[in-house]
């Protein structure tokens, strides 16, 4: 079976999420200083099996590439590279965070763990991945 990884990079931090291995379900991962990034991906996409890696790739409203793109897209060259048989593909991801943040509202969380904005990019993730899930 295989698994899908959504990857919601920041310059800081980046949230990830993974389906189940039917990939039929999204869930948080984890969230991970990205400076550790690349080491995570290596092991985890070594140790599980995933075929498909979704990338965040923001714009702005009016649909010009956010200043992080060059970032982004050096990560997913690096990721093209080194994993080959793996699809990489790119995902819009307006309003992610936002989504995320309403979500951990609505859903009741205390104003200290709201907070927590690897929470944030952990839930934005699984928006994307989710997303991705009902268009494919």
């Amino acid at each position: 079976m295989s698994r899908a990884l959504a990857i919601d990079y920041g310059t800081v931090r980046t949230g990830l999420a993974v389906t189940d291995s039917l990939c039929m379900i999204a869930n948080p991962l984890t969230t991970v200083d990205t400076k550790e990034l690349w080491p995570f991906l290596e092991q985890y996409i070594n140790k599980e099996n995933v075929t498909t890696v979704i990338v965040g790739y923001p714009t702005h409203l009016n649909g010009e590439l956010a200043d992080i793109v060059p970032l982004i897209n050096e990560l997913i060259t690096r990721l093209q590279q080194h994993f080959p048989s793996i699809v990489v593909e790119k995902h819009d991801e307006r309003f992610t965070s936002k989504i995320a943040y309403q979500a951990i509202v609505t859903g009741g969380l205390k104003k200290k763990k709201r907070a927590d904005k690897g929470l944030i990019d952990r839930i934005s993730a699984t928006i994307m991945l989710e997303e991705w899930l009902e268009n494919k």
